[in-house]
């Protein structure tokens, strides 16, 4: 049986202590925010398929491990994204890519990870990638991840499933100058 999409994300943030993390927008944020709030998550409200834009964004500019939570269906509106994670290859950098073959946030409809790879995408564009659906396993990669030194792309295979969780109370300025000001310190020279 899948995993749900609450659950990869409440097993990848038991992994987290100071790291930076960037979340999708929609139920993914809202899960996010339940499950573990924090200074250094940075909710989208907004922009679809930039997550993972952000995310390496932040990744080149911080001396921080940056994890960009991303959902296949967004990540399906901007592939060009990577190419170019493939080509600036940030060691401190993990795209995080919840895929549970539909856009969970608009009512679950089919996306074209029922029969497209991101894993196979990301390796064709020179990423260490691996796609996993099992709870151990993905905590064994997750582990390795985190303590690793390059860039790392990890599909979770989840089942469409939304919990039902209330919107991130946060005012959407109150959310980027909290993060802004958790990440001052981390900044490269």
């Amino acid at each position: 049986m899948l995993l749900r999409r609450i659950d990869a994300i409440r097993i990848l943030m038991e992994y987290i202590r100071d790291e930076i993390v960037v979340c999708n927008i929609g139920f993914p944020s809202r899960e996010l925010y339940h499950i573990k709030d924090r200074p250094e998550n940075f909710y989208m409200l907004g922009s679809m398929g930039l997550c993972s834009s952000i995310g390496l964004g932040l990744a080149l500019s911080l001396n921080k491990k940056v994890i960009a939570i991303e959902g296949d269906g967004s990540l399906l509106m901007n592939l060009g994204a990577l190419s170019t994670i493939g080509y600036t290859q940030p060691n401190n950098f993990m795209l995080y890519i919840i895929d549970n073959s539909a856009y969970g946030s608009t009512g679950n409809q089919k996306t074209h990870t029922v029969n497209t790879s991101l894993c196979g995408i990301a390796r064709a564009c020179g990423i260490d990638a691996v796609e996993v659906s099992q709870e151990e396993n993905l905590r064994r990669i997750i582990e390795e991840a985190l303590n690793d030194n390059k860039t790392k792309v990890i599909v979770v295979k989840v089942e469409p499933y939304n919990e039902k969780v209330e919107n991130v109370p946060l005012h959407p300025m109150y959310i980027k100058f909290r993060f802004m000001e958790s990440i001052k310190r981390h900044r490269k020279s």
